[in-house]
């Protein structure tokens, strides 16, 4: 019995559901979404509430309902409300520049590096320091974000580099010195 699979996602009044076999189309004030769902898990839109069920009990179609569920539901929360994530950039003159929709930012290397917004995803930079990524797919904003993060993750000696808003970098003791 798939705990996630079987809650019912409830449908707020300004997003539009479409069902077609397994192709669901998703729009909303923010935008649309579409995917296509495995055949052995079925959509069903009654009124303001979708529901999912599985044609079997076999391991993977289990496993499906549940990912199946938490998929639709992201694109129902995002296509109304959007997802956001925040980065911040730690270092001495480690900063961040919006230039048109491209990204470029300062990070110690000899050269500024240029990240360009893939569609659908807007850059914000409020502060030199602050970046934030923003857009109506949930995978597609943590993947951007975890790129951006890749370019200069958090060393652990300093505690310099790319790093969500929320993490907390682990420090390590430097050299211990001969005494």
């Amino acid at each position: 019995m798939s705990r996630v699979g079987n809650n019912p996602i409830d449908i707020p009044a300004a997003v539009e559901v479409a069902v077609k076999g397994a192709h669901v189309s998703v729009k909303g004030p923010k935008g649309a979404l579409e995917r296509t769902f495995d055949e052995r898990v079925s959509v069903k839109v009654d009124g303001g509430v979708a529901t999912l069920s599985r044609t079997d009990d076999e391991r993977e179609s289990r496993a499906l309902h549940g990912l199946s569920r938490a998929l639709l539901a992201n694109m129902v929360e995002g296509v109304n409300n959007g997802y956001s994530k925040e980065l911040q950039a730690v270092g001495v003159g480690y900063r961040a520049a919006l230039k048109g929709s491209t990204l470029e930012l300062q990070l110690g290397f000899s050269h500024p590096v240029s990240v360009d917004a893939p569609d659908g995803i807007t850059f914000e930079v409020p502060e030199p320091t602050k970046i934030i990524i923003s857009g109506i797919d949930k995978q597609l904003v943590g993947q951007v974000a975890a790129d951006i993060r890749k370019i200069r993750p958090p060393e652990p000696y300093k505690g310099k580099g790319l790093r969500y808003s929320d993490e907390h970098v682990r420090r390590k003791a430097g050299k211990a010195g001969i005494t």
